[in-house]
């Protein structure tokens, strides 16, 4: 992952752009986050690549892919073929590809492999049952998620053959490693056993880390896949899926096995290992590395309601530490003594305005309030003394 650039957008499709996830012919991989926090793999396609025909075809692609759904199939979550910038999101899969992982680990192991094949045959499975075909199905576009393997590209190949067809040779340019030959031809009307030419080879790949025809250019490949006298190069494939493989990268589109059986022969080959289905599945996401998903930055926190009113001062207004006063008696001043003694001036009489007034105005020779704790004590007026005593008096007296 990389981190945006300057001239990259920051928003597509109510997704905030977090970073790069890659590049290809078709155009740039974000990831986004929507506002809910759901993390998708948004791609920008180019406008380049889609004229107006193009376009309503993209919009028909996409609207089919709304239909797919699978446990191995990166799951569609929004598309528009006619923004300004062109735009497909898909489910993130936190996982690295398979060329990747091959390219970082070496080759996969027996029952890995025979795992990986038959997951993915159940999930172009699901493809094919939606009426779709992948069209490009290669290393680069399965993700080895902690889940088991994903499916992810399917339906757009169909704009990368639409824009690349070479008409020199008469065939079409994408991923010519995995290709089956009707596809490198540039026969149009494909069928689902392209999809599984196309696994074979990945099979082989994921088993040895080459494909079965490798060259300096990708003409040079093209002519060995075509050449009906070339055999595919299976070098280093374990002898258990030899003659799956074959089979499944015939030159004859109708002389290779359907998917279902694909997944048959895979299983058996498992359970030759002395394990299930389930074990080796287990063992396949066991290879996948914990991958640190970016997100974006939290936004500072708002200020708490009332931000900024002045502190709590207790010695001001916590009524108990006035009735705690109150219980202790009157508080003797500087020049007490000197009074005479008289009606008690924190006495019941609520008309003794002439004591409110001396407390509105205290002598000068008042010491100054006490502190609890350093806090100042300051008491309040004779009013509100009284109808608090009035308040204490009415609560205590309360039945309810």
């Amino acid at each position: 992952m990389e981190p945006l650039r300057d001239d990259d957008p920051k928003e597509i499709g109510g997704f905030a752009l977090v970073c790069r996830i890659g590049s290809g012919g078709m155009g740039q991989v974000f990831l986004g986050e929507s506002a809910a926090g759901y993390q998708a793999a948004v791609k920008v396609i180019k406008p380049s690549v889609l004229d107006e025909d193009t376009r309503a075809r993209f919009l028909s692609e996409v609207e089919s892919l709304r239909t797919v759904y699978g446990p191995f199939v990166a799951a569609f979550v929004g598309a528009d073929a006619d923004a300004d910038q062109p735009w497909l999101a898909v489910e993130y899969v936190p996982g690295p590809d398979l060329r990747t992982l091959v390219a970082g680990q070496g080759p996969l192991r027996l029952a890995e492999t025979a795992s990986l094949g038959a997951l993915l045959a159940e999930g172009l499975g699901t493809v094919h049952e939606a009426g779709l075909l992948h069209r490009d199905l290669k290393p680069q576009n399965i993700l080895l998620s902690p889940y088991g393997p994903k499916v992810i590209d399917f339906g757009l190949a169909v704009l990368a053959e639409r824009r690349t067809t070479l008409t020199a040779i008469g065939f079409v340019v994408g991923s010519v490693l995995c290709m089956p030959p009707e596809q490198a031809r540039g026969e149009q009307r494909l069928d689902r056993s392209a999809d599984v030419y196309a696994l074979g080879a990945v099979l082989l790949f994921a088993a040895t880390g080459h494909y079965p025809y490798e060259g300096s250019t990708w003409q040079a490949v093209a002519l060995k896949i075509e050449d009906p006298t070339a055999p595919p190069d299976l070098t280093d494939a374990p002898p258990e899926l030899v003659p799956l493989i074959t089979d499944m990268l015939a030159l004859d589109p109708d002389a290779r096995p359907a998917l279902p059986e694909v997944t048959e022969r895979l299983v058996r080959v498992i359970r030759g290992q002395g394990l299930t289905a389930l074990q080796a599945k287990r063992r396949l996401v066991g290879l996948t590395p914990e991958i640190s998903v970016p997100q974006l930055s939290a936004p500072a926190p708002e200020p708490p309601g009332g931000a900024g009113a002045p502190a709590y001062t207790p010695a001001v207004i916590d009524q108990a530490a006035f009735e705690d006063d109150e219980q202790a008696g009157p508080t003797p001043s500087a020049g007490a003594g000197q009074q005479s003694a008289g009606p008690d001036p924190d006495g019941d009489d609520p008309d003794d305005g002439a004591f409110a007034h001396r407390e509105l105005t205290p002598s000068p020779r008042e010491s100054p309030p006490r502190t609890r704790g350093g806090v100042a004590d300051v008491r309040p007026a004779a009013p509100l003394r009284i109808a608090e005593r009035i308040r204490a008096g009415y609560a205590r007296e309360a039945r309810f």
